[in-house]
C-alpha cells in the first residue's frame, strides 16, 4: 500500500520485475527524503539525522506520511465520485457517496473525537501489512 511504500516499510516484493521496480522506487524515495533532510535547519536536522548506513530516513518518512496522508488520500480519491469505496461506512449500511467520503452529519462518528469524519479512513495504516 502507498503508506508502506512512502514510509519504506513495504513487505511485498512480487516477482523479479516488480522487485526491480520497487527497488528503483525505493532508491528515488531515499533520494527525495535525503533532499528534504538536507534542507532542514536545526534542531529538526539533528532530530531526523539518520545513522543507518542505508540512509532510509525512517523517522522523517513516518512523520512526513503522518502529516500528509489525509491530503494524499484525498488526492487519490478526488475523482471517484459515484463509485463504491472498499468500506461500508457512515451510517453503517450505506456505502460512502460522492468522492468516497462520509456525510459528516450522518456519520456514526459525527461529533466525536476531532469531528473530522469527512475524510477517507486511513486507520488501516496502523495494521501491520502482513495482517491486511
Amino acid at each position: 500500500d502507498i503508506g508502506d511504500i512512502v514510509r519504506g516499510r513495504d513487505l511485498y516484493r512480487g516477482n523479479k520485475q516488480e522487485k526491480e521496480k520497487r527497488d528503483e522506487l525505493d532508491k528515488k524515495l531515499k533520494d527525495i527524503y535525503k533532499q528534504i533532510h538536507d534542507k532542514l535547519e536545526s534542531p529538526a536536522k539533528e532530530y531526523y539525522e539518520d545513522n543507518d548506513p542505508e540512509k532510509n530516513f525512517f523517522k522523517l518518512r513516518e512523520d512526513w506520511w503522518t502529516a500528509n496522508r489525509a491530503t494524499i488520500w484525498e488526492a487519490l480519491t478526488c475523482d471517484v465520485k459515484g463509485n463504491r469505496y472498499f468500506l461500508a461506512t457512515c451510517n453503517g449500511e450505506e456505502r460512502t457517496k460522492g468522492y468516497c467520503r462520509c456525510d459528516g452529519a450522518k456519520s456514526v462518528n459525527a461529533g466525536k473525537g476531532s469531528g473530522n469524519v469527512n475524510m477517507v479512513r486511513t486507520y488501516i495504516d496502523y495494521v501491520p501489512q502482513y495482517k491486511r
